[in-house]
């Protein structure tokens, strides 16, 4: 199909869902098996990783070879903008519950456990924030706002210029500079990662700050945890594009691939200001 015209390309029926379903398969038997210290979970998640590999590799290609044909054309384009927004949206909405479920503890539960109706049960309890809530009495210290996470926003809001300035360079047809911003925002990407791990570890050793701890610490890892898993899938689909901005794909009038991770990206920076706000620092 050229890109001219209003037909919409429909590709041959492919193998990739069966093999993707296949490595979920093996990754949820292998997780669940894992879990109940069962040792061949172990091997189950290692064929489910590398089954999942192998499909995101031969996918991937197979979108990246029908792009470069000239088979997506304005009808398409629209299709998968369309696409990634409302993937996008039903991403905030994820997020949205968990933020949710910290204002229902600290504006509502928390406070309630201490009132005058639940002395009885909890006569020690005072309902401030953090805390782990009634009857857990291991002590633990909440990670503050200044220094590393602060350092951390630091990354993200930059890597957000970065990708930006990676976009204009792309529509002006600078190649290198493309090259070099793209760059740029993968390694502070992947160096936001690197803090993360070097905070939960910290958390963990010094803090005795656990997903065990309570109401603050399950919140805590679920929220910054999520996030996380999020950056580190942004990281690589940079990454992909990347490599694909090297092989010389994109032009300066077509280029979703590119604009629909961007937009993914811009949306992991805004959900750790939400974080950096809410969890950290209020």
């Amino acid at each position: 199909m050229s890109q001219g015209t209003g037909h919409y390309y429909v590709p041959a029926p492919s193998k990739w869902p069966i093999v993707g379903s296949s490595a979920l398969f093996f990754l949820g038997f292998g997780a669940a098996f894992t879990m109940n210290k069962i040792p061949a979970g172990y091997y189950m998640l290692g064929i489910g990783f590398a089954i999942l590999i192998y499909m995101l590799f031969g996918w991937f290609g197979d979108v990246a070879r029908e792009s470069e044909a000239g088979k997506y054309g304005k009808v398409e384009d629209k299709s998968f903008r369309w696409g990634m927004s409302w993937f996008i949206f039903s991403e905030v909405m994820f997020f949205a519950a968990f933020f949710g479920a910290l204002y229902y503890m600290r504006v509502l539960t928390v406070p309630e456990l201490a009132d005058a109706e639940h002395d009885l049960l909890w006569p020690s309890f005072t309902g401030g924030w953090p805390t782990a809530g009634p009857g857990i009495t291991e002590k633990f210290t909440p990670m503050g706002a200044w220094g590393l996470p602060a350092f951390n926003t630091f990354l993200l809001l930059s890597s957000g210029v970065t990708v930006t300035l990676a976009h204009w360079a792309l529509k002006e047809n600078r190649r290198p500079a493309l090259k070099m911003w793209l760059l740029a925002t993968i390694v502070l990407g992947f160096t936001f990662l690197a803090c993360q791990i070097y905070e939960y570890s910290h958390a963990y050793a010094d803090l005795n700050l656990k997903l065990t701890s309570g109401a603050y610490g399950s919140t805590f890892y679920m929220l910054t945890g999520f996030h996380g898993f999020h950056v580190t899938l942004g990281a690589i689909m940079l990454t992909v594009i990347y490599f694909r901005c090297a092989a010389g794909h994109f032009k300066p009038e077509h280029h979703f691939g590119f604009e629909g991770v961007a937009w993914y990206w811009h949306f992991v920076d805004v959900v750790w200001l939400g974080l950096f706000i809410f969890v950290y620092l209020v």
